[in-house]
């Protein structure tokens, strides 16, 4: 299945370096995150730069992406690029050959419409080549095949490993699947030769999907989380403590927060393997007593007496 241009999705240049790819990655993810945009078509734009991120921010499918274009995961992992730049060009070049065959010749080509089918069998075999359909046959490879595989927000941080069975024309088959610690909404995982049945059997792949947590939103590798705060803590400042996806921690918080303000954890989302983790943002959300004691009640009508402090004026 071809993807769309994940340069022209993010908005970046072919050169753009991975600060450039993390950042016009999370400018789009909020602008459009279905939670956030309530436009009809905001999930699929928000899918698109997904992908586009997942491919850009993997050096190995970026590269095969430049070498192989929108159809790259439909190319073999052996394939030359050189070898498919000139089989492009020759399939391209019209209708201007012709094929000698044991059984008599056939004169013809590519038209202006490039099968991928077309342009494999001329390089590795697959499609027969002339009159004699017979002679000239060669082994076809399986269709490649995708599937969901859902993940919480601490399996996708830790990595997890999964048994799924795969129904298939002699029987279901069990296979055990390992989900790489740091692994992103949309993100692919290959396993070679378990798609489509054929001479070759084709690769099956598993779009990994994070399943929405009562406490956590994932955008990219970045984690946000809510910081319940007492009143005196948001207004003197504490160390707070602070479950994360990776486990407990601690967060600095400054004297005089108010809520919605998002404190920031350098490198605690979610991890990655390749590069820069994803950080960690705390949105204080001040939590009043829902049933004072008295000494909360009087202090607090101490403070109201006694500061000329007013919120809707501020």
């Amino acid at each position: 299945m071809a993807v769309r241009d994940p340069y022209e999705v993010l908005g970046v240049s072919r050169d753009a370096d991975q600060d450039e790819i993390q950042r016009a990655y999370r400018k789009l993810a909020r602008a459009h995150h279905p939670d956030i945009n309530k436009d009809p078509e905001a999930e699929e734009r928000f899918k698109d730069v997904s992908e586009a991120y997942a491919i850009l921010s993997d050096p190995e499918q970026r590269r095969r992406y430049d070498a192989f274009g929108p159809d790259f995961r439909r190319v073999p992992e052996d394939v030359d690029p050189n070898m498919w730049a000139r089989s492009r060009a020759g399939a391209t070049a019209g209708r201007a050959g012709s094929y000698a065959t044991t059984g008599g010749a056939h004169t013809g080509g590519f038209g202006e419409d490039i099968d991928l089918e077309d342009l494999f069998g001329g390089i590795f075999g697959g499609r027969w080549r002339g009159g004699d359909r017979r002679s000239a046959w060669s082994p076809s490879r399986g269709a490649d095949q995708e599937a969901e595989i859902e993940v919480s927000v601490e399996e996708a941080y830790r990595g997890t490993r999964r048994t799924l069975t795969l129904n298939r024309p002699e029987g279901p088959r069990n296979i055990d699947v390992t989900v790489p610690a740091g692994v992103t909404d949309g993100q692919r995982i290959r396993l070679a030769g378990q798609g489509g049945s054929g001479d070759t059997a084709g690769d099956l792949y598993l779009v990994v999907r994070i399943t929405p947590h009562p406490r956590y939103r994932v955008e990219g590798r970045d984690v946000y989380t809510d910081l319940p705060l007492a009143p005196w803590e948001a207004a003197l400042g504490t160390t707070a403590g602070l479950q994360t996806p990776g486990g407990e921690a601690k967060v600095k918080v400054p004297p005089g927060t108010s809520s919605g303000r998002r404190l920031r954890l350098r490198g605690r989302g979610l991890p990655n393997p390749r590069g820069t983790p994803g950080d960690l943002f705390a949105e204080a959300r001040i939590v009043v007593p829902p049933e004072p004691s008295e000494t909360e009640r009087r202090l607090f009508e101490e403070l109201a007496s006694a500061s000329p402090f007013d919120p809707r004026r501020s």
